[in-house]
């Protein structure tokens, strides 16, 4: 047991698809869901939260409450199947076909690498930048980071392609319920990171970057071209 188990968001409405069942959408042959599930294939828990589907053995689901409420609901169902030994969690949406395990695993290291070490490599990167490229922030001094996440060529940070340290993201969601008089439903997932100690992650693997996400039929013609 490593403490580490990951949560698959597969509830949303797909309304820019027409209200498909966007996760079992194909991609290189697979349904975009099993993709995701194979990337965290070494997760102590696999947990999806979404309409039951026929899922890989071991893998465990359940729903949001109310169905539909969105995907911080959806986040606290998980988290409430994950088993006392848990650490860390990986929360990932189930439209990410292009995810793999090596690019989990470096959200994973992101987030136990001391950040003394993490600004030492970042430097060093930065050092190899040109002067124009340099805009993107260290890793953050102080408190021990909470959250890994990638972010997009624009800096725009990728929430559901992450790694949390479990306590603080309970402290979250039980903060955000708070602010809300008791309620998740509907509450966006950037209320969660409010005070969190946060990683952002560039992708810098080879191939197409993992934190694609497929919202409309270009995008899974994209993902389809990229996974050939």
């Amino acid at each position: 047991m490593t403490g580490y188990a990951a949560v698959v968001l597969a509830g949303g409405a797909a309304r820019r698809m027409g209200g498909v069942d966007k996760p079992a959408r194909p991609v290189g042959g697979r349904p975009m869901l099993h993709r995701v599930l194979a990337a965290v294939a070494d997760a102590d828990q696999r947990i999806v939260v979404g309409p039951s589907v026929p899922l890989p053995d071991g893998v465990r689901t359940t729903r949001e409450e109310p169905p539909g409420g969105g995907p911080v609901a959806a986040i606290a169902a998980g988290l409430a199947l994950l088993d006392p030994g848990t650490t860390t969690v990986a929360l990932l949406a189930a439209d990410l076909p292009l995810l793999t395990a090596a690019a989990v695993t470096e959200l994973r290291r992101a987030l136990d690498t001391p950040a003394a070490e993490r600004e030492h490599d970042r430097a060093a990167e930065r050092e190899r930048e040109p002067a124009a490229e340099r805009a993107s922030t260290l890793p953050p001094r102080g408190p021990t980071v909470a959250l890994a996440c990638y972010v997009d060529g624009d800096g725009r940070r990728q929430q559901l392609c992450a790694v949390w340290r479990l306590p603080t993201l309970r402290a979250a969601l039980d903060r955000l319920a708070a602010t809300r008089g008791g309620t998740l439903d509907g509450a966006p997932v950037r209320g969660l990171l409010t005070g969190v100690a946060v990683r952002e992650v560039s992708w810098s693997g080879s191939g197409p970057p993992p934190w694609f996400d497929c919202d409309t039929d270009e995008d899974v013609r994209r993902a389809e071209e990229w996974s050939r």
